[in-house]
């Protein structure tokens, strides 16, 4: 569920760099987009009815990139704050945490 299906779509082509697949409305003031390439797929819906999104606070979405130092300069350019890292817990791996517009937690890991 997101609160704004305009910036959260926004937000995952420009940052994340999926792309919308496919988008309809579902009823009155509904509306569901699917966005990602390939397999695997992620459904945004916007109810307008819907005041607040509670997305817990255990949950994140994690997205591999070539270059974690070149992702962090890219979102700040963007206005997006990093919410936490970079981590490097070995060698093999880093990552750092951002919020998407609905406080979303979003992880970019670069395999090392």
């Amino acid at each position: 569920m997101v609160k704004n299906l305009e910036e959260s779509l926004k937000f995952y082509n420009e940052v994340v760099g999926l792309t919308i697949n496919s988008r309809f409305n579902s009823g009155s003031g509904v509306e569901i987009a699917f966005i990602g390439d390939d397999e695997t797929k992620i459904e945004l819906i916007c109810d307008e009815d819907l005041k607040q999104v509670d997305l817990g606070h255990d949950i994140s979405f994690g997205f591999e990139v070539n270059s974690v130092d070149k992702m962090m300069t890219f979102v700040k350019e963007k206005g997006i704050d990093i919410q936490s890292g970079p981590f490097q817990p070995n060698p093999h791996m880093k990552f750092f945490y951002i919020l998407d517009p609905n406080g979303l937690k979003i992880q970019f890991v670069e395999n090392i």
